[in-house]
């Protein structure tokens, strides 16, 4: 028995068209829905641990075609700009 997906090709206009409908149909939160009961039907059978083992594997692949220093850079850019605790403040102790 063949396992062949049912659909056009993703990526092609047929497949945009498709999701085009659906998005009409259903508006655009039923992606958001789609999404989170998918995320939560891999975590129920995978496990945390699986979202750290493709975190790493994530992380090396961008070390890898970015470099060490693109890690310093966004790094130094997060700490400007802080996030909800605000700009860190560099110490004369460093």
């Amino acid at each position: 028995m063949v396992d062949e997906k049912r659909g056009p090709q993703p990526g092609t206009p047929q497949a945009r068209h498709g999701g085009e409908a659906v998005k009409q149909k259903y508006g655009p939160k039923f992606y958001s829905q789609i999404g989170k009961k998918g995320g939560e039907a891999v975590k129920q059978e995978k496990g945390p641990e699986f979202y750290a083992q493709i975190g790493k594997k994530g992380g090396e692949a961008t070390k890898r075609s970015h470099g060490s220093k693109f890690y310093a850079e966004i790094g130094r850019k997060g700490g400007e700009k802080g996030g909800a605790k605000g700009p860190r403040r560099r110490t004369a102790a460093r």
